[in-house]
C-alpha cells in the first residue's frame, strides 16, 4: 500500500478545514474570534502518542466514528482555561455541572462540523457516537488505540481562542488500515509513492538513531541517557516554523548531505544547556549564566548527537551522510527554524519533520533533535529502505570520537 506527497498534503489540508469548520462553529456560538494555527498529519508510535501534553489536566470530548473511516475524536484543552469558555457561555454563575453540559455542546458542535468536512470530501457517510465528557492528565485523556500496528497516523489541529488564553487540541485518530487505504486511492503520483510500511519503518529506522545518539551521549559523558519518542509529521512548508514554540533555545544546527540531505538541529531550552554543559566541563562554573565555555561544551555535545544519528541513518540506508561543522543557535525556536524551512521551501512545497528526544534522570535536562530532510531525496531514501534493516544503526565509536 503506497501513498504520495499529493494524498498527504490532500488529506493534511482536509483536516486543516475540518478544524477551521470547527473554529467557525465555536465563533458562531460565542462571537469570539477563533483560528486554525497549525495542523499536521503524524505518524507517531502508540506508546507516545500526545507527548506534549506533558502531564497537564485536560478536559474536553470524546466520541468514536465510523463509515469511510474508524476511529476515536477528541477534543481537549487546559482544565484551568474551562472556567473562561463555561463563563462565555453561561455567564459568571455558571456551576461546575453546568460547565461540563457547556463544553460537551461546544465540543459536539465543534467536532460535528469536524467529521462532516471529511464525509463531504469522502462523498461518504461517517457516523459518530454522542459526545462524551473526558478529564484526564497528560496523555491519560486520549483514548487507546485499538491498532494492530506500533505506529498510528494521528491528525492535530492547533486552535487558538482570540481574545482569551485558551488553547483547543483535536486528535482524529483514525484505524490505521482504512486510512491508508482511502491515501492509497487519492493518490495522484504513482511513481513517487512511499509504500506506508516504509514510512513505518523510517520511524523505526529514526527512533533507533535516537538510541544511538543517547548511547553516544552517555559513552561521552557517563550519564546515563534514554531516547524517547519518534514521529514523522507532514505539513506545509510555510506551516514548519509553527510547530515550534517562542520559547529560546540553545543547539546546533547542521546541514546534511547524501541519502537524504537536508538539516538536523540539536535544541535545548536554557536551563537544560547550562546543566548538561557544566556536566561536561572539568571544571564547576561559580554561575547560572550561560557563557562562550557553555556555548562550546553544547557545540561539542550537538556534534556527538548529529554523529550518532545520521551514522545510524546511514548504517540502517547503506549510503554515506555526511554533515558541515554544528553551527551553534541561540535565538527563539520559531526563529531558529524559519530560514531552514524557508531555504528548502525554494525546492518543496511540502516538509516532512522526522522528531526524536533525549532525557535523562540524573540531571534536569531535554534535548529535542528534530530532522528536515529535502523531500524528493527522502523518497528516494525510503524507496531503497530495506525494512530489515532498521535496528542496524550501530555506529563504530572510533568513527565517531
Amino acid at each position: 500500500m503506497k501513498v504520495d506527497v499529493q494524498s498527504l498534503d490532500t488529506f493534511n489540508q482536509l483536516a486543516h478545514e475540518g478544524a477551521q469548520a470547527a473554529t467557525d462553529a465555536m465563533a458562531q456560538m460565542t462571537g469570539i474570534d477563533t483560528h486554525v494555527e497549525v495542523t499536521r498529519i503524524m505518524l507517531v508510535e502508540r506508546a507516545a502518542l500526545g507527548e506534549e501534553l506533558a502531564d497537564h489536566s485536560f478536559v474536553g470530548i470524546q466520541f468514536g466514528f465510523e463509515g469511510a473511516l474508524t476511529g476515536e475524536t477528541v477534543l481537549v484543552f487546559e482544565q484551568d482555561q474551562s472556567a473562561a469558555i463555561a463563563e462565555t457561555l453561561l455567564g459568571p454563575d455558571a456551576n461546575t455541572r453546568m460547565a461540563q453540559s457547556s463544553i460537551k455542546e461546544v465540543g459536539n458542535i465543534m467536532m460535528s462540523g469536524f467529521l462532516d468536512g471529511w464525509a463531504d470530501f469522502l462523498t461518504a457517510t461517517i457516523e459518530h457516537d454522542p459526545p462524551t465528557y473526558i478529564e484526564g492528565k497528560g496523555t491519560a485523556i486520549l483514548p487507546e488505540m485499538k491498532a494492530a500496528t506500533d505506529q498510528v497516523f494521528v491528525f492535530r489541529s492547533t486552535i487558538e481562542w482570540g481574545g482569551e488564553d485558551v488553547s483547543f487540541y483535536i486528535y482524529m485518530l483514525p484505524e490505521y488500515e482504512p486510512l491508508a487505504a482511502l491515501m492509497a486511492e487519492h493518490s495522484l503520483e504513482a511513481e513517487n509513492a512511499i509504500p506506508v510500511e516504509k514510512l513505518a519503518a523510517f520511524n523505526e529506522m529514526t527512533r533507533e538513531g535516537a538510541r544511538q545518539a543517547a548511547a553516544n551521549v552517555e559513552l561521552m559523558s557517563g550519564i546515563e541517557t534514554t531516547a524517547e519518542v519518534s514521529q514523522i509529521s507532514f505539513a506545509p512548508i510555510e506551516a514548519i516554523p509553527k510547530q515550534f514554540s517562542d520559547d529560546i533555545y540553545i543547539g546546533t544546527v547542521v546541514e546534511f548531505t547524501g541519502a537524504p540531505s537536508g538539516f538536523l538541529l540539536v535544541l535545548f531550552d536554557e536551563p537544560s544547556a547550562i546543566t548538561v554543559a557544566e556536566a561536561l566541563m572539568p571544571v564547576t562554573m561559580e554561575s547560572g549564566e550561560l557563557t562562550s565555555q557553555h556555548k562550546a561544551a553544547i557545540e561539542e555535545l550537538g556534534n556527538i548527537i548529529t554523529s550518532g544519528f545520521t551514522d545510524g541513518w546511514a548504517n540502517v540506508l547503506q549510503q554515506s551522510i555526511d554533515h558541515t561543522p554544528p553551527r551553534v543557535v541561540h535565538d527563539m525556536g520559531q526563529a531558529i527554524i524559519d530560514p531552514l524551512a524557508a531555504q528548502l521551501g525554494q525546492f518543496q512545497r511540502h516538509a516532512f519533520l522526522i522528531d526524536s528526544k533525549m532525557m535523562t534522570e540524573e540531571l534536569a535536562f531535554q534535548c529535542e533533535i528534530t530532522a528536515l530532510p529535502n523531500e524528493q531525496e527522502l523518497r528516494t531514501a525510503l524507496s531503497q529502505l530495506d525494512p530489515d534493516r532498521t535496528t542496524e544503526t550501530q555506529a563504530d565509536v572510533e568513527d565517531i570520537f
